[in-house]
């Protein structure tokens, strides 16, 4: 009997974790594939944004206001990454001309990259409201 009830727990304790693990690899997958997109795009635009003067981080930074906050607009994924992404990017820029900034540009540098085209969407269906 005891033989029994030991087993049973075994296989409930092995069914909950392939439970818990299948779960959290379903959950890492969607979050890998936005990983790999914001990756894509930062690799793609380092070296360009890395060159930007501050005026042409400007345009690019209102343009995306103002495109984010067009309730009739709706970027796409790709879209909307590769605004936060290239702002992002800039961070390093402002880092290496103000090393006194380092901290300050290393947490907005992980702010937008930190950015959901999730939240995105959210915000502009309760734009429409």
């Amino acid at each position: 009997m005891k033989r029994i009830k030991f087993s049973s727990l075994v296989l409930i304790i092995f069914f909950f974790t392939f439970s818990y693990l299948t779960v959290n690899a379903q959950e890492k997958i969607v979050y890998s594939n936005d990983v790999l997109l914001k990756e894509t795009i930062y690799n793609e635009n380092r070296v360009k944004v890395l060159n930007f003067s501050l005026k042409e981080f400007d345009a690019l930074f209102f343009e995306f206001f103002d495109k984010k906050s067009n309730s009739n607009l709706v970027l796409t994924k790709q879209e909307f990454y590769k605004y936060t992404i290239q702002i992002a990017i800039f961070s390093d820029r402002l880092a290496a001309l103000y090393p006194d900034q380092m901290e300050i540009a290393d947490k907005n540098k992980k702010k937008w990259f930190a950015e959901s085209y999730e939240d995105y969407l959210l915000s502009k269906a309760s734009q429409k409201k």
